[in-house]
Parts: structure tokens; sequence; C-alpha cells
């Protein structure tokens, strides 16, 4: 397990490229020290990592501005101005509140705490007696007064309508007791929904007026946001088209819903439990606004979930009932669009202009079970196209339509229709009582069911350890599964990998655990099971990875379809081994529609399942948690209300500033009449490892972190001797320091440099980690797309063992991605100032790629710790600028199995080789591909 000691050859590619210089290095370590030392720019331009984008806009469908009542505005109208709010230290600043702190109070108790009523009642009573004998009361009188006041809130006011639905077809003598009972449906109404997103003022420059073709600088098509779709455009060219609506819709502005729905259990324990929540979010917000947490995605259905006996479910006549009630119910909800869908209505937008929208039907995000229901198809079947159960990799089926459909209903029968065509003619899906629907078009790409938790968890994952058992008896099977697992739990900590303890062995797993588990499962299974199969795996993560993009071009979409044929190639293995008989599965199939289906509709980013299942818990479970479990679907109803309503004045205030500092700091300047105008915000990475960053699109930059670390010396001998490189650590930080300060001139030896700096005294702060901010609009981000990571450099990480993090330092700006960067490992980060200028910098260890290919097994880079010619680590001083980004390293761990002691801070120092871990995030992926 112990590293190979090496001293690495002189490379010919280590020469140094800037015009004019004649370096020549000797190892990675001194090309870094070199260009960083001679040639880094620090103050790279801010756009340097910004792709520049060019578009062509639909003519029809323009979204001119327009005055309330719908007359065009001339060219370069400015919208009409807002009426101002109260002052910030006024009252009425905070209605229905009276002042920050009781806003506070009610925020507290009811959305962050979630108290009851009966704890709330409390609470105030507690407060009551400490503010009575000074005079004073409680902000609220009691638990109905706090939810009035709620209630009066004038953000959000759309309520919810609730319809009892039954059977009203002919009842047998004796019918089932479903036949004579009412179902409830709770829906708000979308149109009043989508009104209020579109108005949101947090949405504006995250907002696509209208449909558009989107091209990179190299002329190629490019695919983000809905509205760069083929789908948005061909929509336009209807509306466009029709004599009904042509003159109408000139100038308007297309507005497409995003729908959503999803079966979801509260508790198992209590049994039924089940609810048929569904969400709507408006077309034109980007794919960032729509996975951020804000209001670009609400709850405005649930369905009606008939429950009968076990031996009644799969009648005929009850399975017919329960489609029907559930597309009916669609249709019902949706009405108050149909309208809209021809008459433009005046709308106004988040740039504050009114504009004519007109409704259409848009994506609608389900995993496979509902599509089945959506669609009106057999189980089994594609709900997309044709292909038929046994044979759905045929790539000749043609695509299912509602012409179609329409047409094959008029000319065969039932029988025909199920059995040769897969569809069901008992139902028809709600979109045929609108106009220009079409559902089998409308399904959106499942990025989490689909790919994530289906292709990947429920079948690789599952086949793997299925041929182990079958390969190697269940006795070393189990053995091998136990030692794969020990591997995932030893991969060196990363901001955002979740730490695996017990490997992949644990009962329920959700959609974050297959994404987690998937980023270091290939090293995982590398040399435990054929070749074939890691190649497999390699390229279905390629294909996941492509898909998971926010921003896709032509050529990222040929690369899909490649790795797509990789993968369908190497996933016979799993026939040709005896663990599958056949590869017909419906959602391995469906990837066959995804490069088609981006083309349509953007980026799947924007449209997956994972989206509407994280609003699950503020929509579902947590209103459920509050209830009295008697009837809970009226108080959640409620509750789903009054949330909304806060967490609308939450945006509120926090857009206009009024929420910065504690509630007493607030309140006492703002009696003082001292709030300052401007606030200054810390990152929102805080101490956590990594999360969406705060602001615009802008340069890439590492800092370090607010405070030094206490408890060092500030002098650099001690703190070489604290690290136990007590003549190195100097010899880094002179060799650096003197590269700064003489340029022009070769570095002098190491006994040289101490004597140079003999008289070197300055205080030196030790820091325990940095935060890299960066734009990577494809992870959970920032409105703006910036993502912040910690790197952390620690001796005594959570008071147990060190933690010395990897990161990609550039060499080479010129070159793209991993070519002009080398990887190196924070021993430690530190400042100093001299001669009255700050230096933040870092002690690194490096490594060296193995190669100047991937691994052809795994597709990953591999790198190797790097020597001198004394068999001990090269260590340099770098700049703190010139660190990229983290990296994570995963080890190569061969056929060997680890020691069941083995803990993870031990990985960057236990193995001789390791792979880039691209899959990390997707940062990662598109940095190093």
């Amino acid at each position: 397990m112990a590293p190979k000691k090496s001293v690495k050859p002189r490379h010919p590619n280590l020469a140094c490229q800037e015009p004019g210089c004649k370096f020549v290095a000797r190892s990675t370590r001194g090309l870094t020290m070199h260009k960083n030392s001679k040639h880094f720019d620090i103050d790279p331009p801010s756009d340097a990592f910004r792709e520049v984008y060019h578009y062509m806009r639909h003519p029809h469908l323009t979204a001119k501005p327009c005055d309330a009542n719908g007359n065009d505005l001339s060219d370069h109208a400015m919208p009409l101005p807002v009426p101002p709010e109260p002052p910030v230290d006024s009252e009425d600043a905070w209605f229905p509140f009276d002042c920050r702190s009781t806003y506070d109070w009610a925020h507290f108790h009811f959305t962050r705490a979630a108290n009851s009523a009966g704890k709330i009642n409390e609470a105030l009573d507690i407060l009551q007696a400490q503010l009575e004998p000074l005079g004073g009361d409680a902000p609220f009188h009691d638990a109905q007064d706090l939810y009035a006041t709620i209630d009066s809130i004038r953000e959000e006011n759309t309520e919810w309508t609730t319809y009892e639905v039954g059977y009203t077809g002919p009842k047998p003598e004796n019918p089932p007791k479903w036949m004579n009972e009412t179902f409830t449906l709770c829906t708000r109404n979308p149109r009043d929904i989508l009104l209020e997103q579109l108005q949101t003022e947090q949405f504006n420059g995250s907002f696509d007026y209208t449909p558009f073709r989107q091209y990179n600088s190299k002329g190629h098509r490019t695919w983000s946001n809905l509205m760069s779709g083929t789908w948005a455009w061909k929509k336009a060219d209807e509306i466009a088209g029709n004599p009904r609506t042509r003159a109408v819709s000139k100038g308007a502005m297309l507005v497409a819903t995003v729908l959503g729905s999803d079966k979801t259990t509260v508790s198992v324990a209590t049994g039924h439990q089940e609810f048929h929540p569904g969400y709507i979010s408006p077309g034109n917000i980007s794919n960032i606004a729509r996975r951020a947490h804000g209001n670009g995605v609400r709850p405005w259905i649930f369905l009606p979930i008939p429950k009968v006996p076990k031996n009644e479910r799969k009648s005929p006549a009850f399975q017919k009932f329960c489609r029907q009630l559930y597309h009916i119910c669609l249709a019902k909800a949706l009405e108050p669009l149909r309208s809209g869908m021809e008459t433009p209505e005046v709308v106004r937008c988040p740039d504050g202009h009114f504009r004519r929208a007109i409704w259409e039907l848009g994506p609608y995000i389900a995993d496979y079970p509902e599509q089945v229901w959506l669609s009106g198809i057999v189980q089994g079947w594609c709900c997309r196209c044709g292909a038929t159960p046994l044979e759905l990799d045929d790539r000749t089926a043609l695509p299912r339509t509602r012409a179609t459909r329409e047409y094959m209903a008029t000319i065969f029968d039932p029988g025909i229709m199920w059995d040769t065509y897969g569809y069901r003619s008992d139902v028809l899906p709600f979109t045929h009582h609108f106009p220009r629907a079409d559902i089998h078009e409308l399904l959106s790409p499942d990025l989490l069911h689909q790919v994530i938790k289906g292709t990947f968890k429920d079948h690789l994952v599952t086949w793997v350890n299925q041929w182990l058992h079958k390969e190697h008896g269940e006795t070393r099977g189990n053995a091998i599964i136990k030692d794969i697992d020990r591997r995932i739990s030893a991969v060196p900590p990363y901001p955002g990998i979740r730490r695996f303890h017990d490997g992949r062995d644990f009962n329920q797993w959700t959609g974050d655990d297959s994404k987690a588990l998937m980023k270091v499962y290939i090293s995982a299974i590398t040399g435990h099971v054929p070749s074939q199969m890691v190649q497999c795996l390699s390229a279905f993560m390629e294909v996941c990875y492509i898909a998971r993009k926010n921003v896709i071009t032509s050529s990222d979409l040929l690369s899909f379809d490649h790795h797509l044929d990789l993968f369908y190639k190497h996933r016979t293995v799993f026939i040709e081994k005896g663990v599958r008989t056949d590869l017909s599965l419906p959602r391995q199939h469906s990837l066959m529609h995804y490069a088609d289906s981006i083309r349509m509709f953007g980026s799947p980013n924007g449209l997956d399942s994972s989206i509407t299942e994280s609003k699950h818990i503020k929509a579902v479970k947590e209103p459920w948690r509050r209830s009295s479990r008697n009837k809970p679907l009226p108080q959640m109803l409620k509750t789903i209300t009054r949330l909304d309503k806060m967490a609308a004045l939450h945006r509120k205030f926090e857009q206009r500033d009024m929420l910065r500092g504690t509630s007493t700091w607030f309140s006492k300047n703002v009696a003082a009449g001292t709030l300052p105008d401007v606030v200054s915000r810390t990152d929102e990475c805080n101490e956590m490892d990594c999360g969406p960053s705060r602001g615009p699109p802008d340069c890439s930059s590492v800092k370090l972190a607010a405070q030094p670390a206490r408890g060092w010396s500030r002098n650099l001998h001690d703190i070489g001797d604290t690290i136990g490189e007590p003549l190195r650590f100097s010899d880094a930080l002179f060799r650096y320091l003197f590269g700064k300060l003489e340029p022009t001139l070769p570095v002098p030896c190491a006994d040289n440099l101490q004597h140079h700096f003999q008289y070197f005294n300055s205080l030196i702060y030790v820091y325990y980690s940095a935060v890299a901010r960066y734009y990577s609009p494809s992870d959970p981000c920032g409105n703006g797309g910036m993502y912040a990571e910690r790197i952390r450099s620690h001796p005594n990480w959570l008071g147990h063992y060190p933690r010395h993090d990897t990161v990609f330092v550039t060499v080479d700006e010129d070159k793209p991605g991993i070519e002009g960067m080398v990887v190196g490992r924070v021993k430690l980060f530190f400042s100093f100032k001299y001669k009255e200028i700050e230096y933040p910098c870092a002690l690194m260890e490096w490594f060296t790629r193995s190669m100047d290919t991937p691994d052809e097994e795994t597709g990953l880079w591999v790198v190797e710790p790097e020597y001198d010619p004394d068999g001990r680590r090269t260590m340099d001083v770098i700049h703190l600028d010139s660190i990229a980004r983290p990296v994570h390293l995963l080890p190569v761990f061969g056929s060997d199995t680890l020691p069941e002691d083995f803990h993870y801070s031990e990985s960057l120092d236990a193995f001789r080789a390791f792979y880039i871990n691209k899959f990390a995030n997707h940062a990662s992926y598109e940095f190093v591909r």
C-alpha cells in the first residue's frame, strides 16, 4: 500500500511556452514554480471564462412591450415606475408586521422552527410574562393571531379550490363502494400562479422573452433554456401560421407551462399516507432559476388517489375509472389557461414591462410510471415511440403523435390498439382538450428516474453485484462486494462528495444517494470486474454528465451519441456473462430519445424530476408534519399557502436589504438613524464545503478564509517545525519570493536563498481553508451561475485527522482544461506581507500525470505523487491566484483488497496512483474533459 518512490525523468513537454522564454523545467513542480513566478497573470480579463453567444429571435412572437391595456409602446420605452415602497425605518415597510423584530419572530417560529400552535402559544406566554412588568406586550396574542397576520400578507394570494369528483357511468346491481364515493381534487388557478411568477423581479436577467436559436463563437448551435429549443420555435410558428391566432399574436410573448407531478408517501408506518402533488413553472425562466430555491416552481394541484381493497385494484372498471379521473382532473385544473392559448392577455414581466402573453402547454416532468398514465399507453411500451416491449432498441420505430393516435382509434378496435400499438382506448389524454398540445411530444427527459435511479442504481449496480455472485459464488462474491463498499468509503474528502461510511450498504436509496455513488463507483469496481463492465459504466457516466450540462452544444450531442453507442455496445457484457437475458428496458431505451429531446427542449438540467421531488419537502412532507394527521389535506393546503406568503415576503425584504444583521443590530441602527447604506455580505459558502454563490457571473477567484487559524506562531521557522518541514518550508517560500522580486534572475541555490533572506521577519498567518468561487451553471449554483467550494488544509480536521485537499494549479492559461494544469495538494494556506505587499499563498506537494492520455478502461486521467532525487515529495509555494479550483483524486485500488480498518484520511498518502475524478461535479467534468 505504500507509495512507490521514484524520480521522474525530465519530460520533453516541460519547456516554457511563453514567447521568448527558453526555460526548460526538470519536473512538473519546476515548470509550475517558473510559470507562477515569471509569467502568471493574477488579473485575467473578467469575461475570459465566458462563452460569447449569438442569437436569432423569432420574427412573429417578439414579446414587444405594451401598456396595461395591451397597446404597443415605442421602441426603447421605459417600463412604468413601480410605486415606491415605504422607507425601511417606517412601520408600513414591514406590513403586515409591526417591525423587523416582529417579522423575525414570526419567521423563526412559523417558517424555520415549524412550531405547532401549542409551542407558539407557549413561547408567546413566556415572552408576555417577561414583557408585562416592563409595560410591553408580546408581538402576537396567540398562534391564531400570528396565522391571521400571515394570511393578510399581500404577496402570493392564489388560494386553493376543491372539487368533489365521482363516478358517473352505469352501475351494476351491487356496485363496488368506489362507484358511490366522491374524491377530492385540490387545485390553484394556474393562470394566477403564472401571473405571480412572471412578475417576480428576481427573475429579471434570468428570463427569455422570445423563442431563440443560440450559437456559440464557433457558429455551432447550442441548447440551454427551454426557449432555445426547436419546440418553442415550432409552437411560435404554429401560432403565427394559424388564421385564428396570426393577427392577435403578432408581437406577443409565448409563455409555456412546465408541469410536473409525482406520487409521494409521507409516512410508511401509518399506511396509506400518500399524496399526488403537481407543480407548475413558466417555461421562460432559465434552468438555473427553475432549479433554485424560490417561487420558480410552485405546487398547484393535488390529484385524487382513489383507495379500494387490494382485490379490487386490478379490476378493469376501477383501473379505467382511475385513469379517466386522472386526466379529467388535469383538464379541469388547466381550464383557466385555455382562453389565453388563442387570445393573448396582458401580463407584467420581471423587467417591469407589460406584454401580451399567449399560453401554451409545455413540457411535463414525470417518471416512467407517471408517463404511462399521462400518455395513456400500456405499461412496458415507450411513451414517445412505437417500439415494442421486446424490441425497445428498434431505432426504426416511428414517433407517437396525437394525430396518429386519433386516426388509429377510428380504424382499430381496442384489442389491436392495446396489443399491436400499446395504446389504451379507455382514456383520452388531457392534452386533447387543449390546442397545439401533444402529450407524446411534451414528456421531458427524466434524468433522475430514467438515468440516475433507473439505469445506474436499479440496473448497472445491481447487475454488477449479480455477476460477482454468479462468477465467484455467494461467499466470495459478498467478500468482494464488501471490499467495493470499503473502497467507496475510502475516497478522500472533497466538497460535495458524500461520505459513505458503510459503502453502498444502506436500506433506502434516495436520488441524492444515487448521484453521490455515481461519482466514486467506477474506481471502486475497477480491478474486481471485467474491463468491459468498467467501460460500460464509463460510457454511461459520459452520457449522463453530457445530458446534465446546462448548455449543450452540437458537438456535445455528437459526443453524447458516440458514448451512448459505446454504452449500448458494452452493456452486452451482462448478457455474455449470464446476468441478463435481454436489455429491452424502458428506462434505458429512453436514452435513445435524449438527443432529440435536448434539441426540442434545451438542457434536461432544467426539466428534471429532481426539481419537483425537491419541492415535496416544503409542499407535502413539512405541511403534513404540521397537520393533526386526521384528514390532513385541508390543513396542509392552508400551511402551503402561508409558507408561500412568508417566502414571498422574505424575498421582498431581502431584495430591499432589510434583513441584514441581527434583529437587535438592525433595530438599534434604525432607531439611531445610523443604518449603513451598503451591506458587506460574506460568501455563502461560510463553513460549508460547497454551495451556490450569490451575484452575477464573474471571474473565478480563490480567497483565504475570513480569519486566520488560532494558536499558530507567526514565525516562519516555528511554522516549518510545526508542519514537519523546518528547512524545506523556508526554502520554498524564499524561492517563491525571490521569483517575485527578481523575475529576470535565476533562482539561487537553497543556501544562497537563506543568506539572501536572512533578515526576513514578516509575520506569517496560517489559514485552515480557502474558498474557490467560479462559474458553474450545471451545478447547484446561485442565480448568476456562480458556485463556491471550500478547500481545506487542516492539521486536525474535526479533531481527529489531518485533511489536505487537492487542487488544480494553472501553469499555462493558453491550453484548455487539464492540458494547462498540474495537480497539487495543499499542505498549508498562509499569507504574509513583504515590503508593503500582501502575498496570499499555499504550500503545495505535487502530482504528475502518468500518461499523456486518459486511462483506456475508466476514461479518467491518472496522476502519481512526484518525488525529488532524495525520495521526498516535491514542494513549492505558489500564489493563491494560481489555484484554479479543487480537484478530487480517487485511488487506483488495483485488484488488492483494503484492510477492514483502513481510514479515508490516509488515502492520499497510501496509494501509488490516483484517478482525476472528473465526475466529482459538473464543473470538474466540463473542466477536465
